[in-house]
């Protein structure tokens, strides 16, 4: 394999330093979240909004069985892309997180703690022996007393912050279009167009509210809750997007 060169055994299942300072089993991981399909996240003053692309694999597949956006707390929730599976497992223990601190502290937990403490998890996979990293990328949107947050973190463990960013295999061609068209003082609308258009950008064929899941994390209500087909489609006319 192309990583394998540099050190003979560094890519099989163990987790240490290849004598050119390369960590094998990391790299791999990070391939995993390119082959995953794109996910994507702004936020302005008024919030948050997350989106992901979502495929079935057969007809007889239940509508929304398959989640790419998970709801952590009231205020917090994350759209994933790589092993979802692997998304799962964090998930659960981010719910813990947030349910931990309430109790121990009588208050939601912060976007930024919970973030740290999802890379936190995810760096410790990457030091240990019979174990492999995590094999997704989290944005991680919501409100706390600070206002909108959205937070990337990654299989090695690095957590980093975004005014919008994108994940997944369309990550390259769904930043172009953020990266040109993002302005800080968008109102929400105008961020769920732009999260849209994005997304069209990388999503084969029509764009359809079956081919996609949406959230929102509201900077006033403090709430973060998940968009219906008939909210996203709505969406999409009403930004010309539509089908």
């Amino acid at each position: 394999m192309a990583f394998a060169q540099g050190g003979k055994g560094y890519d099989r299942a163990i987790t240490v330093f290849s004598p050119d300072g390369k960590l094998f089993q990391v790299q791999y991981a990070q391939e995993a979240v390119k082959r995953g399909y794109t996910a994507l996240g702004a936020k302005t003053d008024d919030g948050v909004v997350l989106a992901a692309e979502r495929r079935t694999t057969s007809d007889l597949v239940e509508d929304g069985s398959v989640e790419k956006i998970f709801k952590i707390d009231k205020h917090i929730g994350a759209a994933a892309s790589g092993l979802i599976a692997d998304a799962r497992v964090l998930i659960d223990q981010a719910r813990v997180e947030a349910q931990v601190n309430r109790m121990r502290y009588d208050e939601a937990v912060s976007v930024e703690s919970l973030a740290k403490t999802i890379g936190d998890n995810k760096q410790m996979y990457t030091q240990h022996g019979g174990v492999r990293p995590f094999g997704t990328r989290f944005l991680i949107g919501g409100v706390g007393e600070r206002g909108p947050h959205l937070f990337e973190t990654d299989p090695s463990g690095v957590v980093a912050a975004y005014k919008a960013h994108a994940i997944g295999g369309g990550a390259e061609e769904a930043t172009e279009v953020l990266e040109n068209n993002y302005e800080e003082d968008m109102d929400m609308d105008e961020l769920v167009e732009l999260v849209l258009s994005a997304l069209g950008k990388v999503i084969e064929g029509d764009l359809g509210p079956d081919r996609v899941e949406m959230a929102k994390a509201d900077a006033e209500e403090k709430k973060f809750f998940k968009l219906s087909a008939e909210d996203i489609s709505d969406a999409m006319d009403s930004s010309d997007l539509s089908e």
